[in-house]
């Protein structure tokens, strides 16, 4: 302890001053990024990755969205093709490769889901006309603002000229958000919870397209919410019958008593956009837009 009736030359105390102001505690909390990464912080992250971005669709004044899942591994037709193309020329010159003749079975199969593509493009762009105006934005197309079918259908809204969101993750391998989202309203969560509340916050439907793991999750996190009346019911309708009717055996899962029958009707099966189109039209046909 430092002698009580010593006095601190001016140099001496501009030193004492500086460690002290140099010291993590005495920054401002709100600029501290250790402390703000650290978990003691952590229920202030979540809490502000739930205000960011509900400040930032109140200023753009999105009063409601349309949620659209799937896949991003399903590419565009023309890249799809073009991949598959490539593939085949490669087996002219090397026939016996058994790698490569994996690689073009699954080619084979990204032409045939990049139909999806052009149809969750085409949906997007259909709803974000019929529904989106400057004076008050309903039903806006959003996504998990990656690639494949996210990228689809944020590209069908930018095409028409609307507003369109994105909410990318933080991942181990870095996704980065596709190009066809609005500026402002592209977001980055950290985590998975607080962005799949943002999901559902503002939805009025969701469309899932042929997807794996996350977007199943996201899909089932949705119809459990339904279910249980954590939300009030919306439209849900799966696109791809033939990819739904054999990824998931509904009607399995109530010949085994863990889901009700009525659940089996929490969402519909279609195969195209302008069904989905149609089906939201008809279950919305009282609203005013």
């Amino acid at each position: 302890m430092a002698d009580a009736e010593h006095e601190y030359s001016k140099e001496e105390l501009d030193a004492l001053v500086g460690e002290l102001t140099r010291s993590p505690s005495y920054r401002l909390a709100y600029e501290d990024s250790e402390f703000l990464d650290s978990d003691e912080a952590r229920p202030v992250r979540l809490q502000l990755e739930l205000m960011k971005p509900d400040t930032f669709l109140r200023r753009h004044n999105v009063r409601s969205t349309v949620v659209v899942f799937g896949s991003t591994r399903i590419p565009p037709p023309a890249q799809a093709n073009a991949r598959l193309e490539e593939l085949l020329r490669q087996e002219r010159e090397r026939p016996q490769d058994e790698s490569l003749q994996a690689a073009i079975i699954l080619a084979r199969t990204r032409v045939r889901q990049s139909r999806y593509y052009e149809e969750a493009r085409r949906f997007a762009s259909v709803m974000s006309r019929q529904f989106q105006h400057e004076h008050r934005r309903d039903f806006v197309v959003l996504t998990g603002g990656g690639p494949g079918i996210m990228e689809a259908a944020n590209r069908g809204a930018h095409d028409v000229g609307a507003r369109t969101v994105g909410l990318n993750i933080t991942l181990p391998q870095e996704q980065t958000p596709n190009p066809y989202i609005t500026p402002d309203l592209c977001f980055r969560f950290h985590y998975f919870g607080l962005r799949k509340m943002h999901f559902l916050l503002r939805a009025r439907a969701l469309v899932a397209f042929p997807g794996g793991y996350g977007t199943m999750d996201e899909l089932f996190e949705a119809l459990t919410l339904i279910q249980t009346r954590k939300i009030q019911r919306i439209p849900v309708v799966l696109v791809g019958r033939s990819f739904w009717e054999r990824a998931v055996d509904f009607e399995f899962l109530v010949e085994e008593g863990v889901i009700a029958a009525a659940d089996a009707g929490l969402f519909t099966l279609v195969d195209s956009a302008d069904e989905a189109v149609v089906l939201l039209q008809d279950y919305y046909q009282e609203a005013s837009f």
